[in-house]
């Protein structure tokens, strides 16, 4: 497909090879969509290989190094986007903050920063998305954001994620009535605990036995779900917070 007619996806937080906005990355430009993803904290010459991968199967890829804890990221990220790409019709919000922190430990600095990431860039990246809709060309557009789980069980020890991670549920949405005239959705994952970067053995042996599949989730499960809620299958979808956890059993 001509570059000027496929679509462009924005996807942040693709920053190391076994992370679930890296396989989200690999899934859609599968889907003959163009790619433009954020890192950080990332080895340059990982991200140089990634993008070539991406390239390789015959698509765009651009990439931008951005901290998100600056107010003027999801501009920043955006204008970058459009400016190398085209508007996206595509917004996978997947970046996150993640400290560990129970009632003990909580302070004003750990709340601001999960704030600032898991709440503050992707609310602004979805505003910026839908405000500029209009003059994207585009018959329609996909938001899907990433939650954890916190809907519905407890995550104590994780205060300030869990808190922020529900906002983004609530806004989800919320946004979704205000887009459906635009022929945006915006719909939330939930992926449960998923085999990335965070896991030890330890985590894992600990899991694996509330999974009656048999095997932890994997970036791959989270990417399959995102390519379907940002296809043209997915337009009647919107609103859902999607809980895609293999059946994991809490408690």
């Amino acid at each position: 497909m001509s570059h000027s007619r496929r679509k462009a996806a924005l996807v942040t937080g693709a920053s190391s090879e076994n992370e679930i906005g890296t396989a989200i990355c690999r899934k859609l430009a599968s889907q003959d969509m163009d790619i433009f993803f954020t890192h950080w904290h990332s080895d340059a010459e990982w991200i140089e290989q990634f993008q070539q991968d991406i390239a390789d199967i015959g698509v765009r890829c651009e990439a931008l190094k951005v901290d998100l804890t600056d107010a003027n990221a999801a501009l920043a990220i955006y204008e970058e986007a459009a400016g190398r790409l085209g508007s996206p019709s595509i917004l996978v919000n997947n970046a996150a903050h993640s400290v560990n922190n129970d009632y003990k430990s909580l302070d004003a600095s750990t709340l601001d920063l999960h704030y600032s990431v898991n709440m503050r860039s992707t609310f602004l990246l979805c505003a910026e998305f839908a405000r500029r809709f209009k003059d994207s060309g585009s018959p329609s557009g996909r938001i899907i954001n990433m939650t954890s789980g916190q809907d519905i069980a407890p995550m104590p020890g994780e205060l300030a994620y869990a808190a922020t991670k529900g906002a983004i549920s609530a806004f989800t949405r919320s946004l979704a009535q205000e887009l459906a005239p635009l022929r945006i959705t915006v719909n939330a994952i939930n992926p449960g605990p998923t085999d990335s970067t965070w896991m030890t053995d330890g985590i894992r042996n600990h899991l694996l036995p509330k999974f009656p599949m048999g095997r932890i989730g994997t970036p791959d499960d989270t990417a399959r779900l995102a390519a379907f809620l940002a296809s043209e299958d997915a337009e009647w979808i919107t609103g859902q917070i999607i809980h895609s956890e293999g059946g994991f059993m809490r408690g």
